[in-house]
């Protein structure tokens, strides 16, 4: 039933789809407490709460704006992501044939970025299957297609980035999502502790690669996106947890250039199972 659906709604203009999303968006809000509650929370936490209205909108768009990209003929898609800023660095890193790792956290429209890389070169992102079984071959059809390719998120995806990025081809990962059991270090994010990912600050070790943060900036009136690209300078020093927090700071200077498009409803501070909780964070689990 969702497949229809979604390619029902990809015929719509990306303005109309954004316009019915931002309403979605307060509806969701006003009538799931649960939602409500952890993005006020988020938002206070990271002292962005004066946003919350720009997000509670934004949200909504970002659910309405999946079966345009994922359905709507790729030719279609990219029209809307026309603008690119720093889009030489990414030329640049590709003719340097040393490899990028490309992170991408949940900012804007981040489904846009790793499409438009790929009409340029091949790309491998890491990838988890949605909750929702019905979703499944139409999310994984929208992103296995030309140049890009999909890794499952698991050791032998794990391996399939290395084994792409030592041949000196790009990657791409979502940072900022809570890692299973033994795949993350316990480190800051806006100040209080969080299980993160461990993987790209591994991956940028292999073959000295460019790191490169991306985001689409999704823009008012439903006018597309502007993409941009930022080269992390800052050295991965320091242990494994050190690292971690290194790439949890250029997120957080990242979410501060656009606060209201980021995804404040996920549950950033969750403790995985089997994980054991550093005190701060065990006591309010």
């Amino acid at each position: 039933m969702l497949v229809p659906i979604f390619r029902f709604l990809s015929i719509f203009p990306l303005p109309v789809l954004h316009a019915m999303g931002a309403t979605l968006g307060w509806v969701i809000y006003l009538l799931a407490p649960s939602y409500r509650r952890r993005m006020r929370q988020n938002m206070a936490l990271a002292g962005y709460t004066q946003y919350l209205p720009a997000a509670i909108a934004e949200a909504g768009k970002a659910a309405l704006e999946l079966p345009f990209l994922w359905c709507a003929d790729p030719r279609r898609v990219s029209r809307h992501a026309s603008q690119k800023v720093n889009w030489p660095l990414v030329q640049d890193a590709l003719a340097s044939g040393r490899g990028i790792v490309f992170l991408t956290p949940h900012l804007g429209c981040f489904e846009i970025c790793a499409q438009e890389v790929a009409l340029l070169t091949e790309l491998m992102v890491m990838y988890r299957p949605p909750k929702q079984e019905a979703l499944k071959p139409l999310v994984e059809g929208a992103r296995a297609r030309g140049n890009l390719f999909l890794a499952p998120a698991n050791m032998s995806g794990v391996r399939m980035l290395a084994k792409f990025l030592k041949r000196g081809k790009p990657i791409g990962l979502l940072p900022d999502q809570v890692p299973q059991e033994g795949e993350g270090v316990w480190a800051k994010w806006y100040g209080r502790d969080a299980y993160t990912m461990t993987l790209p600050a591994k991956l940028a070790k292999l073959g000295n690669p460019h790191l490169i943060v991306t985001y689409a900036e999704r823009l008012p009136w439903g006018r597309g996106y502007r993409i941009h690209f930022i080269e992390i300078t800052d050295p991965l020093e320091g242990d494994i947890a050190q690292q971690a927090q290194t790439i949890n700071n250029a997120m957080q200077r990242l979410i501060a250039e656009k606060p209201s498009q980021y995804y404040w409803s996920y549950n950033r501070y969750k403790v995985p199972a089997g994980v054991a909780a550093p005190a701060a964070v065990g006591e309010q689990a």
